[in-house]
């Protein structure tokens, strides 16, 4: 149930925002930020260790930003499969797909973001749709778009549906970060911040951006990090939370 958010104000000094909620298995081990791809030496993000990928990447030279959901349709054949975990290296690196096997991926959602420019691709196993993001706030759910695409289980669309709900007028109303270079992270990000710490919201509560829910069996399943990157004509910046709720846990990457 990851949650990715971006905002886009071609009048603003800072013209993009983008939000990576990561929601996984708790036991599943990572990496946090880093250089972790020699053969893409300027992309930074967290590394998932099981798979070598990530889900969040960025590259500062650009700059560009790469972001990836879970999405729902059609599984790739298991003999096949490639890890999703390659799409938002491609994303920060390249800023499309290249030459993507399609039909070895499970259904996704693939944010690249740069200053002048976001594309989404929703791909369901059958169909890769992409578009453009227009000025605005948008919202992507493993759903997709506003959370607007195929259904998911009843309980997983009561989640989808409550947090969009929740969340989205209430960043609508908070004022529009402006993240400079010198600020540290609670100043950066300003009226979005408490907000992005899951606004008080208990982690079970079906609104909650940062799901934590106990499936039974020793299995965890919530956010394990969220990723904050705001681009400009001027570079990037990167913030991080490997600690979701707390807002002492937030550092800055780049």
């Amino acid at each position: 149930m990851c949650t990715a958010i971006v905002s886009v104000d071609p009048s603003s000094p800072v013209p993009v925002l983008l939000v990576g909620v990561r929601d996984e298995f708790v036991a599943r081990s990572w990496a946090p930020p880093g250089h972790h791809w020699p053969d893409r030496p300027g992309l930074i993000g967290g590394r998932d260790l099981r798979a070598g990928g990530t889900w969040f990447a960025v590259d500062p030279s650009v700059p560009r930003a790469g972001c990836v959901l879970n999405g729902r349709g059609r599984l790739a054949p298991e003999a096949v499969r490639a890890s999703r975990g390659e799409l938002p290296l491609r994303a920060a690196a390249d800023g499309g797909l290249g030459d993507l096997e399609l039909p070895r991926f499970d259904p996704f959602h693939l944010i690249s973001a740069e200053p002048g420019l976001v594309r989404l691709w929703s791909w369901d196993g059958i169909e890769l749709a992409g578009q453009e993001l227009g000025p605005g706030l948008h919202v992507v759910v493993n759903r997709g778009l506003e959370g607007a695409g195929p259904d998911a289980g009843e309980d997983e669309d009561a989640f989808m549906t409550e947090r969009i709900a929740h969340f989205r007028p209430r960043l609508l109303a908070a004022g529009r970060p402006e993240p400079r270079a010198g600020d540290d992270t609670a100043t950066a990000w300003a009226e979005w911040l408490p907000l992005l710490d899951g606004d008080g919201i208990d982690r079970t509560d079906k609104r909650a951006l940062l799901p934590l829910l106990d499936l039974g069996g020793g299995r965890v399943w919530g956010t394990t990090s969220v990723s904050l990157a705001a681009l400009s004509a001027g570079g990037l910046r990167y913030d991080f939370s490997a600690e979701p709720g707390d807002p002492r846990a937030w550092g800055r990457v780049r």
